[in-house]
């Protein structure tokens, strides 16, 4: 799923908190970094995703009933 804006990044790590596997982020770059990671959580979003930013070409990767939870969440931020 790519994903180009993220309007409130804490709820949006709520909700991949709440999700059951990992859940990853994909860069342009081809970093693919663990967003269920508290330390990926901490430094690198922090960085990549400063309040309503566009982040540019990013994609999620999660299983399949995770990527609906993240799907219905940022269809209805």
């Amino acid at each position: 799923m790519r994903i180009t804006r993220i309007k409130d990044v804490n709820r949006f790590m709520e909700v991949v908190n709440e999700c059951s596997g990992d859940v990853f982020l994909n860069t342009s770059n081809g970093d693919c970094l663990n967003l269920k990671s508290k330390l990926t959580q901490l430094i690198a979003l922090a960085q990549i995703f400063d309040v309503d930013v566009n982040v540019g070409e990013l994609s999620i990767t999660a299983s399949q009933p995770d990527i609906i939870k993240i799907a219905e969440y940022l269809v209805n931020e």
